[in-house]
C-alpha cells in the first residue's frame, strides 16, 4: 500500500472519531448560578466525502408542470389543460396530470377511413369508447364528448384506415375536471 493513501486513510479515521465525539462536546452546561435557562449548542461539522449520502426528493405528480404535445400524438388517459383546439392552425396542446384541474381527458383513438371520418361515425365510436372507458354511458353523464380527427391525407389502399378519431370528454357544466373519468 503506497504511503500517501496510508497517510489519507489514517487522517479519515481520525477525522471519522472527531466526528463521533463531537456531539459530547456541544453543550453549555448551567449550574444554576447565573438564572439563565441551560441552552444546548448544534456542533457545526463537515463530513468527509466517504460518510456523505445523497437523498432524492420525490416530487408529487401534481406538481409537474404542464407539457407541451401534437394534438395527432394524444394518447388515450391523457389529460388537457385547455379545451380540445378548434382552430386548424393550433398544433400543439397542454398536457396535464389528471389529478389536477383540467379541461379534457382522452378516452380513445379509433383507426377510421378517411372518407368515413365524418360527424356520424365518430360519434358513434366515440360513444362506444366512452363507455368502455368511463363503466357509464354518455347519456345522463356529467360529461360531454367531443373528438379531433387527424386525416393523414393518404387516400391509397395501401392504408385503408388513415386517419385517426381521438375522442374527449368534458364536463357537461363547463367546470374543470379533477381527477381521471377512467374506471
Amino acid at each position: 500500500m503506497p504511503i500517501e493513501y496510508r497517510k489519507r486513510l489514517r487522517g479519515l479515521t481520525a477525522l471519522l472519531a472527531a466526528l463521533a465525539l463531537l456531539p459530547a462536546c456541544g453543550t453549555d452546561a448551567d449550574d444554576g448560578s447565573s438564572g439563565k435557562t441551560p441552552t444546548r449548542r448544534t456542533p457545526t461539522t463537515t463530513t468527509p466525502m466517504a460518510a456523505s449520502t445523497t437523498t432524492a426528493v420525490a416530487t408529487s405528480p401534481t406538481a409537474q408542470a404542464p407539457r407541451t404535445e401534437k394534438w395527432i400524438d394524444l394518447e388515450v388517459g391523457e389529460c388537457l389543460a385547455d379545451p380540445p383546439p378548434t382552430d386548424p392552425s393550433v398544433v400543439t396542446v397542454a398536457i396535464v396530470d389528471c389529478a389536477t384541474p383540467h379541461a379534457a381527458e382522452v378516452y380513445l383513438r379509433a383507426a377510421t377511413a378517411v372518407n368515413t371520418a365524418i360527424a356520424d361515425v365518430a360519434d358513434r365510436k366515440c360513444e362506444v369508447g366512452f363507455s368502455q372507458y368511463t363503466g357509464r354511458p354518455v347519456d345522463g353523464s356529467p360529461f360531454t364528448v367531443t373528438y379531433l380527427i387527424d386525416s393523414h391525407q393518404n387516400r391509397t389502399s395501401s392504408n385503408p384506415d388513415p386517419s385517426t378519431v381521438i375522442c374527449l370528454l368534458q364536463a357537461a357544466n363547463g367546470q374543470p375536471l379533477t381527477e381521471s373519468a377512467r374506471r
